[in-house]
């Protein structure tokens, strides 16, 4: 699984209760996208997830 080079966000493990108790494993993925970035002038593709896009913490290509 993908994490983001920025925040280092990935995967979240837990377990999902239904209405009458019962219990499951669950993963919850984040919204990761590889994207080109500009890093010291260059372009460069890397794992961001879209909370560090839409807050502007890296600059797209």
């Amino acid at each position: 699984m993908a994490k983001c080079a920025i925040c280092d966000k990935g995967a979240h493990f837990g377990i999902q209760v239904s209405h009458s108790h019962r219990r499951n494993n669950k993963m919850w993925k984040s919204n990761i996208k590889r994207v080109k970035v500009n890093v010291n002038g260059a372009a460069k593709k890397m794992y961001v997830c879209t909370s560090c896009l839409k807050s502007g913490l890296v600059e797209r290509a």
